[in-house]
């Protein structure tokens, strides 16, 4: 499944862009006989029908008839295709079939240009999206044209009433991967969420009762709906897979998706959505179920393929039930925090356990991997102490404590932007007075700061604690060189009336975070650097307001677009101005949030 970072219907802002279809669809039972009344609409009189022998009595006039449309569209076929349409001088194209007549239709309009009118007989889907994969060589590749969209699809419910149940699971199966890739898909938008929620619900109940021609009707109008999903988005990983299988061992496709797909979406990892809209607690484990019992495929042994050596594809070779055996100890794990009283922490520690349990059945993780990551954290909190606090430092350059910052602090777009507190804040730090030279005379090029403490309104906020901490002209900071006698270049201050204060430093430099721990090795293993932006710490502070945390980078510094904790914002960056004398000032005014704002 394409990763999109948890729950895909979270109410967050996001971008997007939706082109619907442009297939006029006709939908019903007994529609096929239209399809004359539909060539008429797009002028044409000379069809070129693509159909197996089952349809060649459909009553659609036409030039002539091709039945040796092949899964996978192999271009060889396209070429006999296409020479019976020149031969015969055929203006339009009439597809009845699954995806395979589909496709070629596809490939065929995308030589003629010539119009299409496709009348589906599975659930494929295909026929509403640009997508044309064709393949040559054994190689499957894939490619999106807007000009191979037919220009009219007949869905005909008739016509898939007496489809095998066999044929029906896995080419409905298939329709449901399209609606599950589209969901977590990067490019989703409400439109495609609401089509793949409907599909997602409608597709398994539909499955459990195949004797009613309203659930043929509800598979066919899913199978639309997904098609016009897939559509919109761009094909993820499980897509992809399908399609590189298919054409390197030739495995049906339909029947591909049908034994990856529980496989793909337990790898995904975040499955609560499709879980509730299934109305099951176990995603991957409740679709392979009903694929086993309505007789679908659930190995890749049985459809022909090699015994691969990935263990994902293994076990989906092995026709083993994802998460089986893990999907009952998560369970008895989440059960035994049944008892938390406050909410809030029983919804985070069991959401920790899902994600974790999910992580490590996503990378088959190895006992060995995991002892070497309990070290990694037993050697972190052996090294962390009053002085380095080497687990801040992780949660640093993970991004996670800029994430936790933008979603604590990223409300209040009229006051100045947070950042993240660093291993090095100090409580406490010296009092001092206005103007004081926090450097202690430390070498460095000399810094004025004059800053300003305002709220929303600009109105000045008097007696604001400031607490100000940087580094030397060297990159480190003062708990890091015992040589020091007592706090330097860490100070705290008050503003006056005015809500102002001024002291004096020296210009921060780029430096390096600690690297002679575990979070340093894990940079150098992972070939990142370890240097931070230049930039001094501010800390405010006063009643009825609410605390900021930040800190101002020197534009023109280095490391402004890599800075190892992923602590810089474009607001934050700004001038330390160049003095006569060979200084630097730093004027600047922060805007604190009111806690009743």
């Amino acid at each position: 499944m394409a990763p999109a970072g948890g729950q895909r219907l979270a109410r967050i802002m996001r971008s997007f862009a939706w082109s619907g279809s442009p297939a006029r669809i006709v939908f019903g039972a007994g529609t096929l006989a239209q399809v004359p009344e539909e060539l008429a609409r797009l002028g044409s009189t000379r069809p070129l029908l693509l159909a197996s022998d089952r349809w060649a009595d459909c009553g659609v006039p036409a030039a002539a008839r091709f039945g040796g449309a092949t899964m996978h569209t192999p271009v060889e076929v396209t070429e006999q295709a296409l020479a019976v349409f020149r031969e015969h001088g055929a203006d339009s194209i009439v597809a009845i079939g699954g995806g395979s007549t589909t496709g070629l239709s596809k490939a065929l309009a995308a030589h003629t240009a010539a119009p299409q009118i496709v009348v589906p007989t599975t659930y494929a889907g295909s026929e509403v999206t640009p997508v044309l994969g064709e393949t040559r060589d054994g190689v499957k590749t894939t490619r999106r044209l807007p000009e191979v969209l037919p220009g009219t699809v007949v869905y005909d419910v008739e016509l898939t009433r007496s489809l095998p149940v066999a044929t029906t699971v896995t080419s409905a199966v298939n329709a449901l991967a399209h609606a599950i890739e589209a969901l977590y898909s990067p490019q989703a938008s409400p439109m495609t969420d609401a089509m793949a929620l409907h599909v997602i619900g409608t597709i398994p109940r539909a499955l459990r009762d195949l004797s009613t021609v309203d659930s043929r009707a509800e598979l066919l109008e899913a199978a639309w709906l997904a098609g016009n999903c897939l559509a919109s988005v761009s094909t993820g990983r499980h897509h992809k897979l399908c399609h590189e299988l298919g054409g390197r061992y030739r495995l049906p496709h339909s029947e591909t998706h049908t034994v990856l797909l529980p496989h793909s979406l337990a790898a995904h990892g975040s499955t609560d959505t499709v879980a509730r809209a299934m109305g099951v607690t176990d995603a991957p484990g409740a679709l392979y179920d009903l694929i086993s019992e309505l007789g679908g495929p659930t190995s890749l042994r049985e459809l022909g393929m090699p015994e691969p050596q990935d263990e994902f594809l293994h076990r989906a070779w092995r026709g083993q039930r994802p998460g089986e055996a893990v999907s009952a100890l998560t369970r008895q794990v989440l059960a035994s925090f049944a008892g938390t009283e406050d909410p809030r922490t029983h919804q985070l520690i069991t959401d920790l356990v899902r994600h974790l349990h999910s992580y490590a059945v996503r990378n088959d993780l190895t006992e060995r991997e995991w002892t070497r990551a309990i070290e990694f954290l037993t050697d972190t909190g052996h090294i962390t102490d009053d002085k380095r606090q080497e687990f801040v430092l992780l949660s640093d350059v993970l991004g996670l404590s800029s994430v936790v910052d933008l979603l604590t602090n990223s409300r209040t777009p009229d006051t100045t932007p947070s950042a993240v507190l660093g291993p090095f804040y100090v409580d406490g730090p010296p009092a001092a007075e206005h103007g004081a030279d926090i450097s202690d005379g430390l070498p460095g090029t000399p810094l004025v700061v004059r800053a300003r403490v305002t709220d929303e309104a600009g109105e000045p906020v008097p007696g604001a604690v400031v607490d100000v901490w940087q580094s030397n002209e060297d990159g480190f900071y003062d708990v890091q060189l015992p040589e020091l006698d007592g706090p330097v270049l860490r100070a705290r201050f008050h503003t006056d009336p005015l809500g102002r204060l001024h002291f004096r430093s020296i210009l921060p430099s780029a430096y390096p975070i600690p690297a002679d721990g575990p979070v340093g090795g894990l940079l150098a293993e992972v070939g990142r650097h370890p240097y931070r932006a230049p930039h001094v710490h501010f800390m405010i502070s006063a009643p009825g307001h609410r605390r900021l945390v930040t800190q101002l980078f020197v534009r023109g510094g280095e490391y402004l677009d890599s800075d190892t904790v992923f602590g810089v914002k474009d607001a934050l960056v700004v001038e330390f101005t160049p003095q006569p004398d060979g200084s630097r000032l730093l004027d600047y005014e922060f805007r604190i949030g009111r806690l009743s704002s």
